[in-house]
């Protein structure tokens, strides 16, 4: 099953609510970074938290999620956009942590205590930003906190990433729930009731249950309307070409120096892994395009 999104409403207008399917896109996240269980938990968790907030977002507009905590994961970085691609990576991708007394991967001793910083990159000259204190490094608790507290919208989130003994992950999705305004207090008695029942997300996966099926345990009883299914998948939009301008952009000085010392240079995108070489002939003409440029603007 190809990973997509599901977003609805309450025909009565009193919530929007989203799920979305995500094992391939966490999968092929956990793959180009060689994550081990708990990191895959983490940045798995934090992608697909990205695409459910990034739902609204259009045209190029950008929403990027940074988890900067002191535990042994250190920074992790997300961003999507409004084709529900995503990207995202976690500054140590291979650490192990003793299994909860749960037995439960331990991702919030792994975030440990931080910040949480939510960017929304709408195209205006001022990205926005919101900022808000880590309460447990679990993700999902924190960005509800952050939705309450920093966008006073009350939600209901849960995210899940389940990982195979052999580190695959098998099933990872998620869920939000964002209330309105007008929603009456019979709404929120039956949504409460039915998350109160609602099983670990990840598991509904694994047993074969869609986007769709998930909204309907947790909408039992209330009316909702579909408004939109998309797919979602990993995407970064690094390139060759982007890479060749940032050595452009770094200057002639710069790229001598690695011309005469390496004798060429290898790029490698923090988002997605890519590795990008550039040789000696490729470095040459790098210079050779800066010189024009400077050219151009003695002219």
């Amino acid at each position: 099953m190809h990973d997509y999104l599901v977003r609805a409403v309450a025909k009565d207008g009193s919530f929007k609510i989203f799920s979305v399917l995500t094992t391939s896109t966490v999968e092929e996240a956990r793959q180009r970074h060689n994550l081990w269980p708990v990191a895959s938990a983490a940045l798995g968790r934090t992608m697909t938290a990205a695409l459910l907030l990034g739902t609204n977002l259009k045209g190029e507009d950008i929403l990027t999620i940074r988890v900067l905590g002191d535990g042994p994961l250190g920074a992790i970085l997300v961003s999507a956009n409004s084709k529900g691609e995503v990207r995202g990576y976690v500054q140590e991708p291979q650490v192990h942590l003793p299994s909860t007394p749960k037995g439960k991967l331990a991702v919030g001793a792994a975030v440990g205590k931080g910040f949480l910083h939510i960017t929304r990159d709408l195209g205006l000259k001022d990205p926005f930003t919101g900022s808000v204190e880590l309460v447990s490094g679990e993700i999902a608790e924190d960005i509800a906190h952050y939705l309450i507290t920093s966008e006073q919208t009350p939600s209901a989130l849960s995210l899940g990433v389940l990982v195979e003994t052999d580190n695959s992950v098998v099933a990872a999705g998620g869920l939000l729930l964002q209330l309105l305004p007008q929603a009456e207090q019979s709404v929120l008695d039956t949504i409460e009731k039915n998350l109160s029942k609602l099983p670990p997300i990840s598991s509904l996966i694994k047993d074969g249950e869609t986007p769709e099926d998930i909204i309907n345990r947790v909408t039992e009883g209330i009316e909702v309307k579909i408004l939109e299914t998309k797919p979602v998948c990993f995407c970064c939009q690094c390139s060759r070409e982007r890479l060749e301008n940032l050595l452009i952009g770094i200057g002639k000085e710069e790229v001598s120096s690695m011309l005469e010392e390496q004798g060429g240079a290898e790029i490698n995108c923090h988002f997605c892994s890519e590795r990008y070489t550039f040789d000696k002939k490729d470095l040459e003409n790098v210079l050779i395009k800066i010189e024009s440029q400077g050219k151009k603007k003695d002219d």
